[in-house]
């Protein structure tokens, strides 16, 4: 358990990346990126274990909700929180991060009571620093978007907290959201082989990232708005190569007319993908059958179900206005500016073959989550894009790693690859943190 104060701030900044001494006030550290040993016993019992948890953090997120209130006066009045007072939500902020790491089983020691900083999963969050007057009058307005994302990415108590709520285990478990889906996942597969998945590891603890950021503008402790960029899960993300692979080539402008009109000009593609799955699930009994004699699909009916796949996902992309121009018909690979590369057929096991439709109902539970942030983030950059006439960088790269985790699970339950969905946010891998770009006046640019 932790030793500090209850509200201590941690001083400690990242280390500028290439000169830019700008970083984000709110960070999350991961300290045991590769120990992913998990204990059965007390994964099996968490829930109960985290039960005295889910008291104090209540209470704690009461108070927090008081003292932002005060903070929120004080912004107005002086510019800047008081040092005290901002310590005191910052340690709450550090807490329910902590907290839902326990839970989710991205982290394995039993929480300190006090939001101490040195947990394997931890926040550094900056000393006060001035915020914009007005940005601060209208905070619960501008974090709308913030918050309903942080609900569909399932971001723990750090959230929930914040907004007054007693959060008990019942309603984060029974709660939408990829945090919640992936704590399910990870449950099960720490119970059988006491490892937490690293792939859910990676994206539980992006996901408690954005839920600090977002419960740390909607708190006042920054003024600086939430990252949805999934580059910020670089410098502990891993990213394996893998036969299916999102590749993005397009730009972040969108037409203001072709948006506000996006569904009416979608509806040749819905005739059309609706006859096209039709022949899909045909083709896929098929290959089915022939995989099970030859070993793999034949490279006619690998080729029908890729085209299919990336039609699909160039069509979910100009839906969902990550993607800019109208898609073609046909799922032609390199025709559309956010598309799938798919390797060609490949042996694979006649076993996981026979039982594919059972092997992927982890991958399509997490990927129906996901879906729901890709949903989410549709609706938002709708508004966002009519207004401005560009999407922002960090959702956009955030709904492409949703679309490539749904590539890579209809590939995988097709039979176009035996490679199992890999579920990491990330769209690369770089092996040094990624500074984020100032903030813009406008406080969605940065969302």
């Amino acid at each position: 358990m932790g030793t500090g104060l209850p509200g201590e701030t941690t001083r400690k900044h990242n280390a500028p990346v290439s000169g830019d001494s700008d970083v984000r006030p709110i960070r999350l550290v991961v300290r045991d990126a590769d120990d992913l040993r998990r204990d059965r016993l007390t994964v099996f019992f968490r829930f109960f274990l985290a039960i005295p948890h889910f008291i104090w953090v209540s209470l704690w997120g009461v108070a927090a909700s008081v003292v932002a209130f005060i903070l929120w006066l004080a912004v107005l009045i002086e510019g800047k929180t008081p040092e005290s007072l901002h310590d005191f939500v910052a340690g709450y902020l550090r807490y329910a991060t902590h907290v839902s790491a326990y839970l989710y089983v991205a982290a394995e020691p039993y929480p300190g009571f006090r939001g101490a900083p040195g947990y394997p999963i931890d926040l550094e969050i900056d000393p006060p620093a001035r915020q914009s007057r007005w940005s601060a009058f209208f905070r619960l307005l501008l974090a709308l978007p913030a918050l309903l994302l942080a609900g569909a990415l399932g971001s723990g108590l750090a959230v929930g907290g914040s907004l007054g709520m007693a959060y008990g285990a019942a309603a984060v478990y029974a709660g939408a959201g990829v945090g919640a889906a992936a704590a399910f996942l990870v449950w099960f597969a720490a119970i059988f082989t006491g490892r937490a998945p690293r792939d859910l590891r990676d994206v539980t603890a992006y996901v408690l990232d954005y839920g600090a950021q977002t419960g740390g503008y909607y708190l006042l402790l920054t003024g600086r708005y939430p990252n949805t960029d999934p580059k910020l899960a670089e410098p502990y993300a891993d990213l394996p190569e893998h036969p299916i692979r999102i590749v993005v080539t397009d730009d972040l402008g969108r037409p203001r007319l072709t948006v506000l009109f996006r569904l009416l000009l979608a509806i040749p593609h819905l005739v059309w993908v609706t006859l096209w799955s039709i022949a899909a699930i045909v083709c896929v009994i098929a290959a089915w059958f022939a995989a099970l004699v030859i070993g793999r699909v034949p490279s006619t009916l690998h080729r029908f179900l890729a085209a299919y796949i990336r039609y699909t996902t160039h069509l979910t992309a100009f839906l969902y206005i990550v993607g800019r121009r109208f898609p073609g018909f046909t799922g032609r690979a390199g025709s559309y500016g956010v598309d799938v590369g798919i390797d060609p057929a490949e042996r694979q096991g006649r076993l996981t073959i026979l039982v594919r439709f059972f092997l992927a109902i982890p991958a399509l539970i997490l990927g129906g989550a996901l879906g729901g942030v890709a949903f989410t983030i549709a609706l938002l950059v709708w508004w966002y894009a009519l207004a401005r006439g560009r999407i922002p960088e960090g959702v956009r790269n955030l709904a492409a790693s949703c679309l490539r985790y749904s590539a890579q699970m209809y590939a995988y339950l097709f039979l176009l690859t035996d490679r199992y969905p890999y579920a990491a946010p990330v769209l690369e891998r770089r092996p040094e943190p990624i500074a984020e770009t100032p903030s813009s006046a406008f406080p969605w640019d940065a969302f």
